[in-house]
């Protein structure tokens, strides 16, 4: 709890009162040498004792909150445990995403998407093939590099390649911009606006309309969080850049899905009207990636005053590495945890879960809700930030533990069932974790459907 009553001290938000917290504080499946499972629940933690603040002020009623830590921990790994009608998962990494020995140290690269492995073989000067045939290839192409080498050639071609750094290296390579001086969920005002709805709810953020810009798993994840506590989440998709299989169906939980091309003036006209409708909207995109569309923190608040905004990046602030795309996994290896997480000091380890996306999915939500909390009661609007390179700072601030010993993986499977629920359209999925006064949250918006709803709220 220790862990939990500090990031809600961090959110401004009173140290946790009525909250119970039940199951094993640290569950096997999320066994890892760094609190993985400390900070996986504080995160979650986090976000609902915003949702509690949240129904306070807009019903003058505390709800009190229920977590168990089981529950936390199938969360953490959702996108692992969706299943279809045949019980199927759906695949996470394409075979040219993963760890590569090169002629000096490791990299690690990200090549889900079409447009990022293409950009892998052509800064490697290799031609496009079956991936069996190609993987050979990119091996001998790595190891005549170095590591750094090919992390720069890749990011210059516009693909995803990133170094293994010990900690200590990511510190001199990202100088103070993410440290454990700056705020985990940093809240900055963004101007003066009309205070959100009060009055009686049959949820914390009920009535809340969520403009979601974001994509892949640590937004989505955000977002369909604020949908299980009752915002009405409207999720936009750029047409000409689908997204994955598994994505296409995780990331639209709890939302309704819809497709606006905002290169074009229609699609940009449209965007805009939604977000005046909006009282929050969420990015995830690089800083400055959305300048041109007029959707970056400060030209909301210009052009849609009163709206909270809340971005999510990769690298944060980080110097030299703001403007870069980034995931979950070569964060992880940026920023020293794939050398702490190490079985044998010879080869990068990893985490148990996708954890930093999670948790800054969940932390996202919970900076989101304090903002919506502080409208209600003053009518500030609030920028709201969070970077998966700020979440690892923070999980490696907590210094190593001792790992127990993992769960074998049908006890895993067996323990995520406990709270798997239907998805319709015949998938499972893992349902939202924690309870409001008893009461198990829920996803609505079901079954999942990408990309097909009308662009607007009803």
């Amino acid at each position: 709890m220790r862990l939990l009553e500090d990031v809600l001290a961090d959110l401004g938000l009173p140290r946790a009162g009525r909250f119970d917290l039940t199951g094993d504080p640290r569950p096997a499946v999320l066994s890892s040498p760094l609190p993985v499972a400390d900070c996986a629940i504080a995160s979650v933690g986090a976000c609902l004792g915003a949702a509690a603040e949240l129904a306070l002020a807009r019903t003058g009623r505390l709800p009190e909150v229920t977590l168990d830590t089981g529950q936390v921990a199938a969360a953490m790994r959702a996108e692992f445990w969706l299943r279809d009608s045949a019980g199927r998962g759906v695949e996470g990494f394409a075979p040219l995403s993963r760890l590569w020995r090169t002629g000096a140290g490791w990299v690690r690269t990200h090549a889900n998407y079409p447009w990022h492995r293409a950009a892998l073989l052509a800064a490697l000067d290799l031609a496009d093939g079956p991936d069996d045939g190609v993987r050979p290839l990119v091996e001998h192409a790595m190891a005549q590099r170095a590591a750094t080498e090919v992390e720069e050639v890749v990011y210059r071609a516009g693909g995803l390649a990133v170094a293994a750094r010990s900690r200590a290296e990511w510190q001199a390579a990202a100088g103070a911009g993410v440290t454990s001086a700056s705020p985990l969920v940093a809240m900055a005002p963004l101007g003066v606006g009309a205070p959100a709805r009060s009055g009686a709810a049959a949820l914390p953020a009920s009535g809340v309309r969520v403009l979601d810009l974001t994509r892949v798993i640590a937004g989505p994840v955000g977002t369909r969080m604020l949908a299980a506590l009752g915002a009405d989440v409207l999720r936009i998709d750029d047409p000409r850049r689908p997204e994955l299989p598994l994505h296409a169906v995780d990331g639209v939980i709890g939302k309704a899905s819809a497709a606006v091309d905002l290169r074009t003036a229609a699609g940009g006209e449209l965007l805009h009207h939604l977000a005046d409708q909006a009282d929050v909207i969420v990015t995830g995109y690089r800083p400055g990636a959305l300048a041109r569309f007029g959707l970056e923190p400060e030209q909301i608040a210009d052009r849609h005053p009163g709206t909270i905004v809340a971005t999510l990046s990769a690298w944060g602030e980080a110097e030299g590495w703001t403007a870069r795309r980034g995931f979950d996994s070569l964060v992880q290896i940026a920023t020293g945890i794939g050398w702490a997480t190490s079985a044998d000091g010879e080869r990068p380890g990893s985490l148990p879960c996708q954890m930093l996306d999670h948790a800054a999915g969940y932390l996202l939500a919970a900076g989101v809700l304090e903002a919506l909390t502080r409208r209600a009661r003053t009518g500030e609007s609030t920028h709201v930030a969070v970077s998966l390179a700020r979440v690892a700072q923070w999980l490696l601030d907590q210094g190593p533990v001792t790992a127990v010993p993992p769960s074998s993986a049908a006890d895993a499977e067996a323990q995520a069932d406990a709270f798997r629920t239907d998805l319709g359209g015949g998938w499972s999925g893992i349902s939202p974790p924690g309870r409001l006064d008893g009461r198990a949250l829920t996803w609505p918006h079901l079954p999942p459907t990408y990309g097909r709803a009308r662009p607007g709220w009803d």
